[in-house]
């Protein structure tokens, strides 16, 4: 048994974190043995291991906030789980290991289904959907702005806004991407750069776009709010750039475009039971039946977290990095 540990943080986060031999005692009452089937690299766990996210775990720590399992053994008085079920891992419980022992009332069980899709239910696809309906009252035919399209949230909020009648604008950094974010059905895709907003009037025929998007930061935030309309809204969820949100005035002053922040974080904090089950019932549902489904760029053992890392941490990949334990 592998998990993938670091004592400290630092700028390279591939070079801090190592797989180093796992020793789980038998699961205690109320607890489950589960067999990690897939956990994904996610910019947050990124951030983490550089010491920039907004929430750092005590050190020495295992990365990893999310994935699936599959349940290999049963401790004493546990009753609502079985040995070979599917189950969603408990957010921020180090999932990057080949093994754990959890706290079975904190286990949901899943469908049959991909697990490597199963594995990325609990962070982006829930950003994508919150993003697309906590900040503006959007009707089928309305206009979206994102960008990092080609990312793992952005290929999500891509089909969420396509099932909900949605057009989106798309803007990644690389040419190369533009045709995978097509694939994945964007409506429009564009290649940022200081007249993005004159390329997304022509684009759209000068479309109203009161919703915009914005996971990088820097002068791409100018970029997102000069593409919107009069009073739209911009929501930064992300830094890629590691450079703060730059708006000119003459987005805030003289059109009214305000600037908001999302963290699911603490949506989750402030989020009710039924409310998260809302959400989260939706999702499970439509990535069970392939409704939903993100790009998968390659996958590593917990042995090769290092490459693992360094991979989920560049920007030409195409698709989601996946711990996926032999």
């Amino acid at each position: 048994m592998l998990k993938a540990e670091y004592q400290q943080r630092g700028p390279q986060p591939h070079e801090v974190i190592a797989a180093v031999e796992l020793q789980l005692p038998e699961p205690g009452a109320g607890q489950v043995r589960i067999k990690v089937l897939a956990a994904p690299i996610n910019p947050s766990d990124v951030l983490t291991l550089t010491g920039e996210y907004g929430m750092l775990p005590p050190l020495p720590a295992i990365g990893g906030n999310e994935g699936v399992g599959r349940v290999e053994a049963l401790g004493a008085e546990v009753s609502n789980l079985k040995v070979g079920q599917m189950v969603l891992l408990p957010v921020g419980s180090g999932t990057w290991v080949s093994h754990l022992n959890a706290p079975a009332n904190k286990l949901i069980p899943l469908p049959e289904a991909d697990p490597q899709q199963l594995a990325m239910l609990t962070v982006n696809p829930p950003t994508a959907s919150l993003l697309l309906s906590q900040f503006v009252e959007l009707k089928p035919g309305d206009w979206v702005i994102q960008n990092a399209a080609n990312s793992g949230v952005g290929s999500y909020l891509i089909q969420l806004a396509k099932l909900r009648g949605f057009k989106t604008i798309n803007v990644v950094r690389r040419e190369s991407a533009v045709a995978g974010v097509e694939a994945e059905g964007g409506d429009v895709v564009l290649v940022d750069g200081p007249d993005l907003a004159k390329r997304v009037r022509a684009a759209t025929d000068g479309a109203t776009i009161r919703l915009g998007i914005d996971a990088v930061g820097g002068e791409a935030t100018d970029h997102l709010a000069a593409s919107l309309s009069e009073g739209g809204i911009l929501v930064n969820y992300g830094m890629m750039s590691r450079q703060p949100c730059q708006v000119s005035p003459s987005s805030f002053v003289f059109r009214g475009v305000s600037l908001h922040g999302f963290w699911l974080a603490k949506w989750f904090q402030n989020a009710n039971q039924a409310e998260q089950m809302k959400v989260f019932g939706e999702l499970v549902q439509l990535i069970a039946s392939g409704k939903l489904h993100t790009r998968v760029a390659a996958t590593y053992d917990v042995s090769e977290i290092k490459q693992a890392v360094a991979a989920a941490a560049s920007g030409e990949r195409d698709g989601k990095i996946l711990i996926v334990p032999k």
